[in-house]
């Protein structure tokens, strides 16, 4: 696997992976110049740290792209000298770098996008043309289909293979983090506008008893280095409801499942969102989801079953939506019952390995024809 960036849904892809008995590497760009070269991880697969782009630490996607150069001359040489049976770039930057040495070398490529299309038109050109270019298409929600056949993909060649959740980490049993109101509704994400936090903030004069906790940001307590979190305790003091709106910043992987527990209601309400992994990881720890009715959410979340959708950019169906869990105790034990068991039975990590190994398998019989053909 290619990543720029090594992140939880990577690892425990390539952790699931190696379960299956499956000799899995992934490369990522060296972001510390203490990592090692390679590292045989616990979970049996292995991390090969990439020197691309200086300085050795996160770049801007600007500066990331300009790293691609190295980081395909890196994959040319270890791939020239170990061929895997098939490369699958994780975003679509390492999709350019992937793809230069797959088709050097004759390798099948599969290309997963993340956030596709969100950013700007050259990246959207750019996309295009990896999307295009690749064996396979591993898309993480059916609302990308469309997006993709857009960029000139064809639709018989794009499989919807969705974000999983750790079902042993995210458990309703466990921790909960305390509260300090009646009712918590809890909502995570990085700090950005299109996930919608001002949304959720304006709904809140309509929940009476409720507080907002709003996980995700910089790891700084105070935040005020932090635009946007600047603008929501704007908002909240000009909505009357600051003492109830809490920026909590981001916190541990391992924390998390503490917060969640604590929710009476997870609220997910981004314009767009391509993965729904902070819905899965609700659903997962038993508690109920009121989401967007966007993207990925489409796919996760099954309204009046595991929670319940509403428009974007609308607060007040959402306040309308969390207050009729917040009253209905019994409701909300249901859907929280039943989203742990569609994210346990759906969306599980090892579910997800099985799905993307039919695609490698798929493109490695591709391979075999087109080279049965030209020989």
């Amino acid at each position: 696997m290619v990543t720029a960036r090594e992140t939880p849904r990577v690892a425990e892809l390539s952790a699931a992976l190696s379960r299956c008995g499956h000799d899995v590497s992934l490369f990522t760009r060296r972001t510390d110049p203490d990592f090692a070269e390679r590292i045989q991880t616990p979970q049996g697969y292995k991390v090969f740290h990439v020197n691309a782009g200086l300085p050795e630490s996160s770049l801007s996607d600007d500066d990331l792209l300009k790293s691609m150069g190295p980081f395909a001359e890196y994959l040319d040489e270890a791939w020239s000298t170990e061929r895997p049976d098939v490369a699958h770039a994780q975003c679509w930057m390492t999709g350019i770098a992937s793809q230069l040495v797959t088709r050097r070398l004759g390798l099948s490529a599969v290309q997963t996008f993340q956030g596709l299309g969100m950013v700007s038109e050259e990246q959207f050109q750019l996309e295009a043309t990896v999307a295009r270019t690749a064996n396979w298409v591993a898309a993480t929600c059916t609302d990308d289909i469309f997006r993709l056949m857009q960029m000139g993909r064809p639709r018989g060649s794009i499989s919807v293979v969705p974000c999983g959740v750790d079902e042993n980490l995210f458990t309703p049993q466990g921790p909960r983090a305390e509260k300090s109101a009646m009712y918590r509704i809890v909502s995570v994400g990085r700090l950005l506008p299109r996930k919608g936090f001002d949304d959720i903030v304006r709904a809140m004069p309509k929940i009476p008893h409720a507080e907002l906790v709003i996980i995700g940001g910089s790891e700084s307590p105070d935040l005020n280095a932090d635009s946007e979190a600047c603008r929501l305790r704007d908002l909240a003091d000009e909505l009357g409801v600051a003492r109830r709106v809490h920026l909590y910043g981001a916190v541990a992987r391992d924390k998390l499942p503490a917060l969640l527990r604590s929710a009476d209601v997870v609220a997910c309400n981004p314009w767009r969102e391509t993965s729904g992994t902070v819905a899965l990881e609700a659903m997962a720890c038993g508690v109920p989801v009121v989401a967007s009715a966007v993207g990925a959410m489409l796919d996760t979340v099954v309204h009046d079953v595991t929670g319940r959708l509403v428009p974007p950019r609308d607060p007040a169906k959402m306040a309308y939506a969390i207050n009729i869990l917040l009253r209905d105790s019994f409701l909300r034990k249901s859907l929280g019952a039943a989203g742990r068991d569609r994210a346990r039975t759906r969306y599980s990590w090892d579910r997800i390995a099985v799905d993307m190994l039919r695609i490698y398998e798929r493109v490695g019989r591709m391979r075999n024809a087109r080279m049965t053909t030209s020989a």
